[in-house]
């Protein structure tokens, strides 16, 4: 019995490491996180939304219009300037804008739909930041059903047309401090959603990928002894790490500029077979802004190769490499999933900061950010990419002039060389 009890313990020992338990607790945090997300989109659905209402009619019709509104949402601001109740519900959070026209009842007696222009507040383009429009437009439809019912009941026109669709919604869209005429949330989504999902996955594959080479290298090459050899050649372990960064950044930079290429081809792809050309509207990458990405993406790709060296000073063998690339996987899968949901202008502070700090989140914010001029960020991205690969680059260094690179090893506290942790312990004991 004892035996059976040994090798259970073996077994739970050494399958039950850091490298197994971390990326679990990830993934409980991710989807306890996102499952916080969704039960706040239960709430938001069935809050009334938050609009602004201005009446520029004056008839009975009109006023019936305004008052079923007014019953089925939060009215912050029920003026008559349309600039001033845009800011409103800017500050407000608010949804949307619905004005009806000086001839709303005038055209529904002459057997003609009634006008209400509709400006939506657009605050993000991830699948979180629609709902609140999503749930105006709800309230939108109940209005026209009800004008509808009123219609009929009042025997007020006999015109079928007018009954089905009495209220003729004309839309813009408030996106980032632009103005788009004619432009529904809907169609903005669907056209920056084919960048939302399939963007950031293909930098979590190259992320992932180069990550993976540089681990599953230092693997084999402790299993193979070919690192012990490269050790005891006359040359500096600082030119042995600096090498190997040097070559991975090389491979990282080739596959940086396959990924500009195809990024390039992708999104004009998606513009030209878009409803929508956002370009019309001044949205959309210049060569600079192509330039941008690319360097946000070699840093890092960077920073992901030397957090991958670091990994690899741990590694025993090429079996234990394969689980050592999960922690990168980790950061690589979180600012996906995360702007996938949602906008990083939107995201709560502590969110910003936590997905920031992330290297490999900033091509993906550089995308979305240039596409709206925002520059400022995405140099601001860049620059702590600098630091984070800088300071990897030169722990990895560190680690590399230590006998824990292949002894496990360290200086004990008088300096002598090849004292082990357990040994030291001991000793103190």
């Amino acid at each position: 019995m004892s035996s059976l009890f040994n090798i259970i313990r073996k077994e739970v020992k050494e399958l039950l490491t850091p490298a197994t338990l971390i990326p679990i607790i990830i993934f409980a945090v991710i989807f306890g996180s996102l499952g916080g997300m969704f039960s706040g989109v239960t709430e938001q659905i069935n809050e009334p939304p938050k609009i602004a209402l201005i009446n520029q009619d004056g008839s009975p019709v009109s006023v019936f219009v305004y008052q079923d509104f007014e019953a089925r949402s939060e009215v912050v601001y029920n003026g008559t300037d349309v600039d001033e109740a845009i800011s409103e519900l800017k500050a407000q959070d608010g949804a949307a804008l619905f004005v009806i026209t000086p001839d709303f009842g005038s055209n529904i007696s002459d057997n003609r739909s009634g006008v209400v222009q509709v400006y939506w507040i657009m605050k993000g383009a991830g699948l979180m930041d629609s709902i609140t429009s999503a749930t105006a437009d709800v309230v939108l439809q109940a209005v026209t059903k009800d004008l509808s019912k009123a219609l009929i009941d009042s025997h007020y026109t006999d015109n079928s047309t007018v009954i089905l669709n009495p209220i003729n919604a004309t839309q813009s869209t408030v996106f980032k401090g632009k103005m788009m005429v004619g432009v529904t949330p809907g169609q903005i989504s669907t056209v920056m959603s084919g960048q939302g999902f399939v963007i950031p996955l293909i930098v979590v594959m190259v992320v992932i990928y180069a990550g993976s080479m540089v681990v599953t290298s230092m693997g084999n090459e402790k299993e193979n002894k070919t690192l012990e050899t490269l050790l005891t050649l006359p040359v500096r372990r600082t030119s042995i790490v600096f090498g190997k960064l040097a070559g991975a950044a090389i491979v990282g930079l080739v596959l940086a500029a396959i990924y500009m290429v195809g990024l390039g081809y992708y999104m004009t792809s998606l513009t030209m077979g878009a409803a929508l050309d956002l370009s019309a509207y001044g949205i959309s990458l210049d060569l600079f802004d192509y330039v941008l990405v690319g360097i946000s993406l070699f840093l890092a790709l960077l920073s992901a190769l030397a957090l991958c060296m670091i990994l690899g000073i741990f590694t025993k063998n090429y079996k234990a490499a394969q689980s050592m690339t999960l922690p990168v996987t980790m950061l690589a899968l979180i600012p996906m999933f995360v702007l996938m949901f949602s906008d990083f202008d939107t995201l709560p502070l502590a969110a910003q900061v936590l997905v920031f700090a992330i290297p490999f989140s900033q091509p993906i914010i550089a995308i979305n950010s240039l596409m709206f001029g925002e520059v400022g960020i995405v140099l601001l991205g860049i620059a702590y990419e600098v630091a984070f690969a800088v300071g990897t680059m030169f722990i990895a260094v560190w680690l590399f002039k230590k006998d824990i690179l292949l002894t496990g090893r360290v200086k004990s506290a008088q300096g002598k060389k090849g004292t082990s942790w357990r040994a030291l312990l001991t000793k103190r004991k």
